[in-house]
């Protein structure tokens, strides 16, 4: 009998990463989980790596950004499992440049998926478990514990030079987190944030003049740090290195356990000891 035996979560950007693992984190403990990619490819992986083991999971591709896209999403959780009980809102990417370059659609772009679309999912998920809520105190049912994690950065708390997009959009998100904690305690959901600091992922592992890139809707979005930089980072952590997806999931899956469950509207930072 797995801690989240029984429980519904909801995971934006889990085909691969950081979202992947924290999908088949909490999957290994027993949640049934939803899976969502930009592409059907990496959420179909991730789905059938979690029913190898044993796991339940569906796939809702799309982005998070698309119009409906909250709601298909948080409907889907309930029509393939029948409840929702966590949310983490993990999908997004960088696209950096000092704020005299940066256009007005890097700036929406950024902000619209790591702030809006959180927002939208947190919307058409308080119907659903107001409604749960509701049904349970009827039926004189104790109600459980819910969770949301939303997911931070280090640059939403500090600032990073060449993403004031990102870094505005991740300090929204601390707003965001701190509102509904207050918003949704009485019905008994903690709402909290982890914010991660230098996590080895194809965003960062590609030297940044190697050329790679990633499709975003048709936008190539260029990725990767220089080796000299990655190093330099590397020196200002205590641990001396950079996390892993594993150990940024493991971050998150502290705060969806019954034992945070008094934990809410908090900060988490997952970053090795770095100290803004």
């Amino acid at each position: 009998m797995g801690k989240l035996n029984g429980k519904v979560a909801l995971v934006t950007g889990s085909g691969r990463g950081i979202g992947a693992e924290i999908a088949r984190k909490l999957a290994s403990d027993g949640a049934s989980v939803v899976i969502n990619d930009l592409d059907e490819g990496p959420a179909k992986e991730t789905v059938a790596a979690i029913e190898s083991r044993g796991g339940r999971a569906v796939a809702c591709t799309g982005s998070v950004t698309d119009d409906g896209f909250a709601e298909r999403f948080t409907q889907t959780a309930l029509e393939a499992f029948g409840g929702l009980d966590i949310i983490v809102n993990n999908a997004g990417y960088t696209w950096d440049t000092v704020i005299q370059k940066m256009t007005d659609e890097q700036w929406d772009a950024i902000l619209d998926v790591h702030l809006k679309a959180p927002f939208r999912i947190l919307r058409a998920a308080q119907p659903i478990i107001s409604g749960l809520v509701k049904a349970a105190a009827a039926e004189g049912a104790a109600v459980p514990c819910r969770k949301v994690v939303n997911i931070s950065s280090i640059a939403g708390l500090g600032g990073n030079p060449g993403q004031a997009n990102y870094a505005a959009a991740k300090a929204g998100v601390t707003g965001l987190t701190k509102t509904l904690a207050k918003e949704w305690g009485r019905y008994n959901v903690t709402v909290n944030t982890v914010a991660f600091g230098l996590i080895n992922t194809r965003l960062t592992q590609a030297p940044a003049d190697s050329g790679s890139s990633i499709d975003v809707q048709g936008r190539e979005i260029k990725v990767g740090v220089s080796p000299a930089l990655l190093t330099a980072m590397e020196q200002s952590i205590p641990l001396g290195r950079a996390g892993t997806p594993a150990e940024a999931a493991g971050a998150v899956y502290l705060l969806c356990l019954p034992e945070s469950d008094y934990v809410s509207g908090q900060t988490l930072v997952c970053g090795g000891g770095f100290q803004i």
